[in-house]
């Protein structure tokens, strides 16, 4: 009788131990949530989307296998206290990353708008010597209505960087300037043939040297005379 007694404490005590060591890793659980949180404040997903989505697929399965071992008698979150770590210092790095790319592309919005709007100074003076007969009147105008758009877009960046979004500054600038320096080619390539038209196609080839005029034949020297007897 008292060995059987003994015997279910054992148990017991077995099944305790199995269940002390089968608890959900809370504190990491929580500690990785708001590392994940802190990363989508540092707008991860938009300076770096690649990383902050492993992060966040990452946790998924973590939380799909938590409710896994939930359901089991016996417990068993070592693997997921180690995949806990991982994504916890990886939710960390993703945040430092988006700090960084954040301050790098804040700094290539700077760049690309003093870029475009010295573009759009030249595209301007360039109007101005562009050919300007029937056609070139037409394309002008077109030119001319493309470039305030051009600007307005210009504007519309500046406004979204004072915002502080400075990704979507960048594309916006990045677009526009690729459209000005598209018309600087353009009006460049138009004005360049007007200028080519005034010169001769061929240069005129060179006419060959004058030859030199032929020395007239020496006489023969003049015999002396006989003597006379």
């Amino acid at each position: 009788m008292k060995n059987k007694v003994l015997m279910g404490l054992a148990a017991i005590a077995m099944v305790a131990f199995l269940s002390s060591c089968g608890k959900v890793p809370q504190a990491k659980v929580d500690a990785t949530n708001a590392a994940i949180a802190a990363a989508q404040t540092a707008e991860a997903a938009v300076y770096v989307p690649a990383e902050f989505a492993a992060v966040q697929d990452s946790m998924k399965a973590i939380n799909a296998a938590i409710e896994v071992q939930k359901s089991k008698l016996f417990k068993k979150f070592g693997p997921i206290t180690l995949k806990l770590d991982e994504t916890l210092a990886a939710a960390n790095k993703a945040a430092t990353d988006a700090v960084a790319k954040k301050d790098e592309v804040k700094k290539e919005v700077e760049t690309t708008m003093t870029d475009i709007k010295a573009v759009i100074e030249e595209n301007k003076t360039l109007i101005t010597k562009a050919p300007k007969g029937k056609e070139g009147a037409a394309v002008l105008e077109q030119i001319k209505t493309e470039m305030t758009t051009i600007e307005a877009s210009v504007v519309e960046a500046q406004g979204l960087y004072d915002k502080g979004s400075f990704m979507d500054a960048l594309n916006k600038v990045k677009a526009a300037k690729e459209r000005a320096v598209g018309i600087n080619t353009e009006l460049k390539d138009a004005i360049a043939k007007v200028k080519g038209k005034g010169k001769p196609a061929v240069a005129p080839a060179a006419k060959p040297a004058a030859k030199p005029a032929a020395k007239p034949a020496a006489k023969p020297a003049a015999k002396p005379a006989a003597p006379k007897k």
